[in-house]
């Protein structure tokens, strides 16, 4: 029995020993025996060492470069080329009767094989009379479709301009032609009988047949604000008032009355020019008044002879200039022909009133007056017009401070 303890103790010690050796953990109790053993059994993880970094430094420039582009050859024309020289379109004719223009225009107007569109194709604004498919027709009075009357110690010339707009292509904003004006004349002898060469004219101008008891001459002048003498310049703010004065000058002849049958403004001489602003017309009405409010106004006939009117200054939007150029057409008819609706001087101010006190003459106005004069002279209502021109007048806008 003794030697069966003594063994007992000595295998005890022994078995804490090897646990000692072994680092053997017990459980603390039976409940976690089952921890103890996952634990027991889960591998251990090892984490990686610390790897030292540095910052890698560029030491050396660069050496790469762009390759160098391959050089570019030299074009190579053909030996026989020749650049074409341009040809004249030849492409409008105009055939002056005895008081009408007719003007042929090709549809192959420019010369390139295109033709043009008929709407893009205007007579001093006047649409064409016929067409076919080759050639516009366009016909007119001699002092219709925006004419110019010119004369010279030996010719009337009347002048008309043939205008082409181009109108943009389908839907886009782009044309791939530019405008075209051609000048067109139409020239007669004052000293002889008038001959186109393809009729026979049946009359002649007024300063063969009355040279030896007349003599006439218009004058169409902007004045200074008291009427007192012709202004000395042309510079205008917006703001004052234009002042003109047409006067008939009548060496030898019965006495005469002077009326103006309209007025164009315009940025340039010509009177075809976009933009324009007719403020007066049908045969004496100024729209100014009407159309824009402004004080414009015929004054009152103070003599036959001699007429003054005043437009207030203006200028056309979205042009920087401010130069605008004034031409109408005035006339003048025997002092005692008839204030009537195509010889009178109507200015409107809650109604129209005319320049002589014969306001009924105004009463077509706003409707239609009846077409000027289409001749210089008309039997015993004898009349005599011409296109009087000022310009180039400035319109500055005033300073705010």
């Amino acid at each position: 029995m003794y030697y069966f303890i003594r063994l007992s103790f000595f295998l005890l010690c022994s078995a804490l020993a090897a646990a000692q050796h072994f680092n053997w953990k017990y459980p603390s109790g039976a409940d976690n025996f089952g921890d103890w053993r996952a634990k027991q059994d889960r591998p251990k993880v090892q984490e990686p060492a610390a790897v030292p970094q540095e910052k890698q430094l560029v030491r050396e420039p660069l050496a790469w470069r762009f390759p160098t582009p391959p050089p570019e050859e030299e074009p190579r024309f053909p030996t026989n080329f020749e650049l074409k020289t341009p040809l004249a379109a030849d492409s409008v004719s105009a055939i002056c009767g005895e008081n009408s223009v007719r003007v042929e225009a090709k549809r192959d107007l420019l010369g390139i094989g295109v033709p043009v569109q008929t709407a893009d194709v205007s007579l001093g604004g006047c649409p064409a009379t016929g067409e076919d498919n080759q050639v516009m027709i366009f016909e007119s009075e001699l002092h219709g479709c925006g004419s110019e009357l010119l004369m010279s110690e030996d010719l009337f010339v009347y002048a008309f301009t043939l205008s082409y707009t181009p109108s943009p292509l389908g839907g886009s904003k782009i044309v791939r032609t530019r405008d075209v004006q051609v000048s067109i004349q139409c020239q007669y002898p004052r000293k002889q009988d008038v001959s186109s060469g393809l009729v026979d004219p049946t009359w002649s101008p007024f300063s063969f047949t009355l040279a030896t008891e007349e003599s006439l001459y218009f004058s169409f002048t902007l004045m200074t604000d008291d009427w007192q003498s012709p202004r000395p310049s042309d510079d205008f703010m917006l703001g004052d008032v234009l002042k003109f004065e047409v006067l008939v000058k009548q060496f030898h002849h019965s006495p005469l009355k002077v009326t103006v049958d309209h007025c164009v403004a315009t940025v340039s001489p010509s009177v075809d020019t976009v933009p324009r602003y007719a403020f007066l017309g049908n045969s004496g009405c100024m729209f100014d008044s009407q159309l824009t409010g402004s004080s414009s106004r015929f004054l009152p006939r103070s003599q036959d002879d001699k007429l003054r009117f005043e437009l207030e200054a203006f200028r056309f939007q979205q042009d920087e200039s401010g130069t605008i150029y004034i031409t109408c057409g005035v006339k003048a008819t025997v002092a005692t022909a008839a204030v009537d609706a195509t010889n009178k001087a109507c200015s409107f101010s809650n109604g129209w009133t005319e320049a002589s006190g014969m306001n009924q003459a105004c009463s077509c106005c706003d409707t239609n007056c009846g077409a000027e004069s289409q001749s210089l002279l008309t039997g015993t209502g004898a009349q005599w017009q011409q296109e009087r021109a000022i310009g180039p007048i400035s319109i500055k806008e005033k300073p705010l401070w």
